[in-house]
């Protein structure tokens, strides 16, 4: 699909005669033609940054989006602006597909500038490229129901069968590097995967009350790729990431790391907004022993009456007991932290002196926040 791309906007740069950039309308790069200009201006740093990062900045795409192109349906000029690091006048192509503008073909501008006979072959070849798109937003749309079979269905071959199937959506991409990312609460319908860069799938889980999504990798040490779907789709809902993995056999244990991560997150703010599996420690061991019921001792400390003392006991726990550093952190005198101990032993009937008891205890909090 990609080649299919890049050679429409080669297309398009030989007929208008300038490099051309292929932009989704998230202003996500899709596809770049290349300059071999002397003029150094060629490359003003919004165009050099839309393809070293392949993204635009929010402020660029403001910028860009004042000018009327997402309603406009042909070419549409925008002047230099070097305050905003445009040094150099524009023309946008919009992409479009039954009237919907799914992306934007860009090209440096310059006196007396194409004519409109080949602008409107350049706009033909860019209405080519808005019906690959939309069959790349279909197939996104299809996949989310392989990708969510895949993460639910049973063991044995119900589990084999979906994962066939979804196998053969993707294609060759299947046996590649993916991680899972998960967002929740999550609450309405998937977005499409042309919107979400480096996604392969989306799909939402309603009685999980979440969004999983499948995201590609290059290498297992850079999940960047994975953080950014992350953090585009969450607002202010924590998200998680599994493990890297390649191919899919594993996707529901990499679905139950992604799902833990961001409960982990929501429980633990300091490991989020965006929590990977890797980094979760004792959650991870909290995930496998969880269980819906509280211990019936810890039970009374839960009660929303007693949240300070709550609060106050996993301070302690996590400081290893130690007072100096428990009362520093909770800003209370020494006298006042003893008190608050003291009401915890009497409502849970644990001796925070015995290790075992003091075990249970921190453990009871913690996953009580999962």
């Amino acid at each position: 699909m990609k080649g299919d791309y890049q050679e429409l906007v080669d297309e398009i740069s030989g007929l208008l005669g300038a490099p051309a950039t292929l932009e989704n309308r998230d202003f996500g790069l899709i596809a770049f033609g290349a300059h071999d200009s002397d003029d150094d201006s060629a490359m003003d740093p919004v165009r050099t940054r839309s393809i070293l990062t392949r993204k635009s900045t929010p402020a660029v795409r403001a910028w860009f989006e004042g000018f009327g192109i997402t309603r406009a349906t042909g070419p549409v000029r925008i002047p230099a602006a070097p305050d905003a690091g445009v040094f150099r006048d524009r023309v946008c192509l919009p992409v479009r597909h039954r009237g919907v503008v799914l992306g934007y073909v860009w090209l440096l501008d310059a006196e007396p500038g194409p004519s409109p006979e080949r602008l409107t072959a350049a706009m033909e070849v860019a209405a080519r490229i808005g019906e690959l798109l939309a069959d790349e937003e279909r197939a996104g749309a299809d996949l989310s129901r392989e990708f969510a079979a895949a993460l639910t269905a049973g063991r044995g071959w119900q589990h084999e069968t979906a994962v066939a199937a979804l196998r053969a959506a993707l294609g060759p991409n299947a046996d590649g590097l993916h991680t899972v990312v998960c967002v929740t609460p999550w609450r309405g319908e998937a977005p499409p995967v042309r919107t979400v860069a480096g996604a392969a799938a989306v799909t939402a889980l309603p009685e999980a009350e979440s969004l999983a999504v499948l995201v590609r990798l290059r290498t297992s040490e850079d999940l960047s790729p994975a953080r950014a779907a992350a953090d585009r789709l969450r607002g202010p809902a924590p998200a998680g990431v599994a493990t890297p993995r390649r191919g899919l056999a594993e996707l529901p244990a990499a679905w139950r790391e992604a799902s833990t991560s961001a409960r982990a997150a929501t429980a633990q703010p300091s490991l989020g907004p965006v929590a990977e599996w890797a980094r979760i420690g004792p959650y991870r061991l909290l995930a496998a022993l969880y269980h819906p019921e509280v211990d019936p001792a810890v039970a009374p400390l839960l009660a929303a009456a007693h949240s300070e003392l709550a609060r106050t006991a996993e301070v302690f726990l996590d400081s290893a007991g130690q007072a100096g550093r428990t009362a520093a952190a909770l800003g209370i005198h020494r006298q006042t932290l003893y008190y608050r101990l003291s009401r915890v032993e009497q409502l849970t009937g644990l001796d925070l002196d015995d290790g075992e008891d003091r075990l249970l205890l921190h453990m009871s909090l913690k996953s009580a926040k999962l």
